[in-house]
């Protein structure tokens, strides 16, 4: 089994398409969704994500970061929510991605490996201290 994050990513033409869908309707749909995957027991986690106004991003591109707060200016995607999935194979989680509840013009589901301590060398320091936190924090 491995973990797989399904990156929810939408655009501001997506968004304005779920404007003229009932809220009700759209937290049923996802419920389903999330219950769906609790039920098959693939679900790890999953949230969504304030709008993009109320965040701020911190870009590294100068000597000193500058912190930038939302909205962004120009923004062609956003990363609206996320789900893990512990599952077989990526072709599993992309079956799983397939069946969100999203629709409309610019929405999309980014489909990647979470890596795990196995995908880094074991005899590095920090390494091994990361295992020791993934205990304290009961995330192992």
């Amino acid at each position: 089994m491995a973990k797989y994050m399904l990156i929810m990513r939408g655009t501001d033409e997506g968004a304005a398409a779920y404007a003229d869908i009932d809220i009700e309707q759209v937290i049923e749909s996802m419920g389903r969704y999330n219950e769906s995957m609790m039920d098959a027991g693939v679900l790890v986690a999953g949230e969504g994500l304030s709008d993009a106004a109320q965040g701020a991003v911190v870009d590294f591109s100068g000597e000193t970061p500058v912190v930038t707060d939302g909205p962004y200016g120009e923004t062609k995607e956003l990363f609206n929510g996320f789900w893990i999935v512990d599952v077989a194979t990526q072709e599993e989680a992309v079956e799983w991605a397939k069946r969100a509840p999203l629709h409309g013009p610019g929405n999309k589901i980014e489909v990647r490996r979470v890596n795990g301590p196995e995908d880094f060398p074991q005899d590095n320091e920090w390494i091994q201290k990361e295992e020791g936190w993934r205990e304290q924090l009961g995330t192992n």
